[in-house]
């Protein structure tokens, strides 16, 4: 039994099915990502663990006690929105004791674990200032706070990095990890982006139209994608048709048009049961664009034009041309990049290549 626990949970809103059969397990003082595009299901998700809004069918469970009908205020629980919804007119440490009111707390141990808790998002000196003085990332600090004095059971974190400019989100990943790690607490955090998924998650949940994709580490989902959409929406994916004609107990053999046999290792298929229609997927960064004068081992090699160069500071994105496929590769630029009509070398290994079934859509 997890900390967290879903059971065939469907979500309608009329006619319309938001979430679809999900089930699922949150182990106790893991970090586990709902991670997916906009309308997946990941927030309405969310919002009936939190008790916002109830399923249709289905039960949660929550520390092993069914909580369908719960309500919000009874489920001790920590919820942090895109917004941070802090009160204006209160002070920082009147925002972060509100909800220590109704603990029967005394004013000292009030106070005492208000001072705790803006040590812990390191803000000691901002209690008695009021929000609007504070930047976007503190303010961000302060509704974690809030959430987490209480000792919820649960931690909720709906988008709450999303309202940051780039470089303070990146800090915030590390500070929130930080915090969730030195006190252990569940916690499900809600994204569309792929980088704060991988880089924060003890487990990825992928959805798509209200359905679980893939359940896995961040290095499961990544390196051994479940389905052509996970592949994609998970860094940049070169996926080309090909034909499983052998399995192994090494691996499996693909032939593919142009590149030739292909052997995939069994851990990176293990979706592919045999013989028949099959998918090769390579991730861009591992294709290595080279000066076809460069000798390298292990490494298949196939000529190419470069089409296009997107610059992206100490990397560039490459769209080099093979026969009748265009493929991207994401290389770091050492001393300088490739230049568009320039022919290169793209090489690749097997063993980092992953395989879907054919079928995949």
């Amino acid at each position: 039994m997890g900390a967290v626990s879903l059971t065939n949970i469907v979500k309608r809103f009329g006619s319309f099915t938001a979430v679809h059969r999900m089930s699922m397990d949150i182990p106790e003082g893991s970090f586990v990502t709902l991670l997916g595009p906009s309308g997946c299901g990941k927030t309405t998700t969310l919002r009936m663990i939190a008790g916002l809004i109830d399923p249709t069918e289905g039960e949660i469970t929550i520390k092993g006690q069914q909580v369908n009908d719960v309500p919000i205020h009874k489920r001790n629980l920590g919820l942090v929105f895109q917004n941070y919804a802090l009160f204006p007119h209160k002070t920082i440490a009147q925002n972060v004791a509100f909800g220590l009111k109704y603990r029967n707390l005394t004013k000292a141990d009030m106070d005492r674990k208000v001072r705790d808790v803006l040590d812990l998002v390191q803000l000691p000196h901002v209690a008695e200032r009021y929000p609007k003085q504070l930047s976007g990332g503190q303010q961000q600090r302060i509704a974690l706070a809030r959430a987490i004095v209480i000792e919820p059971d649960v931690l909720l974190l709906d988008e709450p990095l999303s309202a940051l400019d780039a470089n303070l989100r990146e800090d915030m990943r590390v500070e929130l990890k930080r915090i969730q790690q030195r006190i252990g607490i569940t916690t499900v955090f809600v994204t569309h982006d792929q980088s704060e998924a991988l880089a924060m998650s003890d487990r990825v949940v992928v959805m798509s139209d209200g359905r679980i994709e893939q359940i896995g580490t961040p290095e499961e989902v990544y390196n051994t994608p479940a389905s052509e959409f996970v592949s994609r929406f998970l860094g940049i994916s070169n996926i080309l048709d090909a034909t499983c004609t052998e399995l192994t107990a090494d691996g499996l053999s693909l032939e593919l048009p142009v590149f030739g046999r292909i052997t995939v290792p069994k851990d990176r298929a293990p979706h592919v049961e045999g013989p028949g229609p099959a998918k090769l997927v390579i991730r861009a960064e591992k294709l290595l664009l080279a000066d076809s004068s460069q000798a390298m081992e292990g490494r298949l090699a196939l000529d190419g034009v470069v089409e296009a160069v997107v610059y992206q500071g100490q990397a560039a994105r490459y769209f080099v041309r093979i026969g009748d496929r265009q493929l991207q590769a994401i290389n770091m630029i050492n001393e300088r990049p490739f230049q568009e009509g320039e022919t290169v070398s793209v090489r690749f290994r097997p063993r980092d290549c992953a395989a879907l079934p054919g079928a995949s859509a």
